[in-house]
């Protein structure tokens, strides 16, 4: 399998506001050679959980084959999601969460996900955001840019 560093961010101006993410992608070409890709979008109106959602989706859309993934976000609650079985129990109390059994939010980019990683060998790692690392401060730039962006999208599915 390939192996790919993923990195995602979301930013977003209010919650809900105008937002978007920002994904690089670290892999070695054919050749053996370091490759980075860089992707981001802003939305006219979207929420911070959503862009970090986003980042993901964006940047598993960007592989074509099954791979070897390390997905770096500075998202505790996509990392815990995964990492703490969270996902699960939404799954298991058909997209419920806690005592009151409130929906889970946007359910839908989570199904994405879900559907988008299972060819995958992923790992999920959290990085503590603005922290200097690099790639996590480029992905922050390349958000903060789209959301700032005059070409922005409707996010139609906005769960808020």
């Amino acid at each position: 399998m390939h192996k790919v560093e993923l990195f995602t961010d979301g930013a977003c101006r209010g919650n809900p506001g105008p937002g978007g993410y920002g994904v690089v992608l670290e892999y070695l070409d054919g050749k053996g050679e370091k490759r980075i890709k860089e992707l981001s979008e802003g939305y006219k109106i979207t929420t911070n959980n959503r862009m970090e959602l986003m980042a993901v989706i964006k940047g598993l859309d960007a592989l074509t084959k099954p791979c070897d993934i390390k997905i770096f976000t500075d998202s505790q609650y996509i990392v815990n999601a995964f990492n703490l079985g969270w996902l699960n129990s939404w799954i298991l109390n058909n997209w419920k969460r806690g005592k009151k059994k409130e929906p889970v939010k946007n359910e839908d980019l989570w199904k994405q996900i879900i559907e988008k990683i299972k060819d995958h060998k992923v790992e999920w790692i959290w990085v503590k955001g603005h922290n200097g690392h690099p790639q996590n401060e480029r992905c922050d730039v390349l958000a903060t840019v789209a959301a700032d962006g005059d070409n922005l999208i409707d996010d139609m599915g906005l769960d808020v």
